[in-house]
């Protein structure tokens, strides 16, 4: 059976420690093949400093080849340096002139080329066991299997921040209050326009009966836990697969069943579909040859809603069993619709046209390996990016780059009010693009010399909702490279490298720094065609 590959689906496998450690020198060593991690090591190779990829899982290229096609883009004119090279590339393979939307396997492609053509060198399956430091300086990071890599710089690319976690630097996990930074649209949030419940449902077990317990995915149920809006709490917004389908025949696999299938997990949605709102599949945004990007839509879809809260800051182990949970999810979702009988025929027959796609990922069963962590650590550095930044109402003299793409931030829990199921968290605000400042990509001088973070980089929830998108870890990679490269050339630590300097370099590199308002946008325009998707 061509899915069996799916139980080979896995965040960690423990590895075993060698009896002989491996030593790995270079002049910058990454942690994490996201986008950003790619896009750093290849700057870095090109201005001819030794650097290395240091990859907790099997595979390099993060959310951008494991199913996110449909590009979270925001204004094309903000896009520049690597970043719009990678698109120059995925046009090449499709031979076309512009092309933003591709299949996972174009982006490994694109990403194993560049990897080939600098001779970077990968490291995969390395699981971050410790972090050494010495007088403020991390000096090696070490990995369960004993492996040792130590370098002048350091970056943590991972989605998680765990580099930073493990060398003592501060960060946040949750939503701040929006006191805490004068914000607006931060904390939590009720009353979002999109991804609602748009009928009343009903989240007993028995309807009208609070006593038969809550239909799963529904977590809370108490007046006094609601809190209020703005408040701030340990919450974060819904992970999920961004799956890739097919509906072509000569490559659908049908939707295996799940080991752990529940179908009783899918009540709450079964009753939404009965109430006459059939919206599951409508962010399902076409790519090239039949293929899809299916994403989250409405109130009930492929976020698992309030079950990600422990990612962050959880063991790896423990990890495995959130990853495992989602992996059932989103899968136990699509077998659900297209095979239970209660669901209607017509959903039914609907869903079923599509399937996994028989040529991606079939080291997994056609299933995407990586989780879409949307958010999770997030660094305390000098300067922390807010919604001010996002909404044109602050300003920085140290531009990276620039993000464009609304202030979004998915469900973070779902509850019952007045005997209703409601779902809270979502935020949807309009931006026009941004510049990222220089100080929120390093930590404070006082806890860390010599690292980047371009991933989990200083910002709020709600900013980093902007801020989140894979073209903008790539943009943010891309000058953390520069960045490491002053800092190893000039001897200096990466709070002392000269902004005027790294600008100059980052024109040089074809970086978009700062928005000219002779560029025509509109902002809103942008927001409503990505929910048109």
């Amino acid at each position: 059976m061509e899915t069996l590959g799916i139980e080979k689906l896995h965040y960690y496998v423990p590895t075993t420690k060698k009896s002989e450690k491996r030593f790995i020198k270079k002049d910058v060593i990454i942690y994490g093949g996201t986008p950003a991690g790619i896009t750093a090591a290849v700057q870095i190779a090109r201005l001819g400093y030794s650097v290395a990829i240091v990859e907790f899982s099997q595979q390099v290229g993060g959310m951008t080849a494991s199913g996110l096609g449909a590009t979270d883009l925001g204004a094309e004119e903000a896009v520049g340096g690597l970043a719009k090279e990678f698109y120059q590339e995925i046009a090449r393979y499709y031979q076309k002139e512009k092309q933003w939307i591709f299949e996972p396997k174009a982006a490994h492609y694109v990403f194993q080329k560049w990897i080939k053509e600098h001779n970077i060198a990968v490291y995969y399956r390395q699981h971050l066991e410790k972090v050494l430091t010495i007088k403020g300086k991390i000096t090696e990071i070490v990995m369960e299997d004993g492996s040792c890599y130590q370098a002048d710089i350091f970056m943590d690319c991972s989605y998680e921040g765990d580099v930073l976690a493990k060398a003592n630097i501060s960060y946040f996990v949750g939503r701040e209050s929006n006191a805490t930074y004068k914000e607006v649209y931060n904390g939590i949030q009720f009353g979002g326009l999109h991804h609602k419940f748009e009928k009343w449902i009903d989240p007993y077990k028995k309807e009208g009966d609070a006593k038969s317990g809550l239909l799963p995915g529904i977590t809370e149920d108490d007046p006094s836990l609601l809190g209020y809006q703005g408040q701030g709490d340990h919450r974060i917004q819904a992970y999920n697969f961004r799956i890739c389908l097919t509906n072509d025949p000569e490559k659908r696999v049908p939707f295996p069943k799940p080991a752990n299938y529940c179908a009783e997990q899918y009540q709450l949605l079964l009753r939404y579909i009965h109430s006459g709102v059939w919206d599951v599949f409508k962010l399902h945004t076409m790519l090239p040859n039949r293929k899809s990007d299916l994403n989250n839509y409405g109130a009930f879809s492929t976020d698992y809603i309030g079950m990600n809260y422990d990612w962050p800051e959880g063991s790896y182990e423990h990890r495995e069993e959130i990853f495992q949970q989602h992996v059932n999810y989103d899968l136990g979702l699509l077998y659900f619709l297209a095979n239970d009988k209660r669901v209607p025929i017509s959903i039914r027959a609907e869903v079923a046209e599509w399937g996994l796609p028989r040529d991606e990922f079939m080291e997994t069963g056609h299933w995407p390996p990586q989780l879409y962590i949307r958010e999770a650590r997030r660094m305390i550095s000098d300067y922390v990016m807010t919604d001010r930044n996002c909404l044109g109402q602050a300003s920085i003299h140290d531009s990276v780059g620039l993000a464009s793409y609304h202030m979004d931030s998915h469900h973070c829990r779902r509850v019952v009010i007045d005997g209703r199921c409601v779902n809270e968290g979502d935020v949807q605000v309009p931006t026009s693009p941004f510049s990222i400042s220089y100080r929120s990509i390093r930590p404070q001088l006082s806890e860390c010399r010599n690292l980047f973070v371009p991933v989990c980089l200083s910002s709020s929830h709600i900013a980093y909702g902007a801020i989140r998108m894979e073209p903008v870890f790539m943009i943010v990679g891309q000058s953390a490279g520069v960045a490491a490269v002053l800092a190893l050339k000039n001897k200096v630590s990466v709070q002392e490298v000269q902004y005027n300097d790294l600008r100059t370099e980052l024109l040089r590199c074809g970086q978009v720094l700062e928005w000219s308002a002779e560029i025509e946008d509109d902002p809103i325009k942008r927001m409503q065609a990505t929910f048109g998707r």
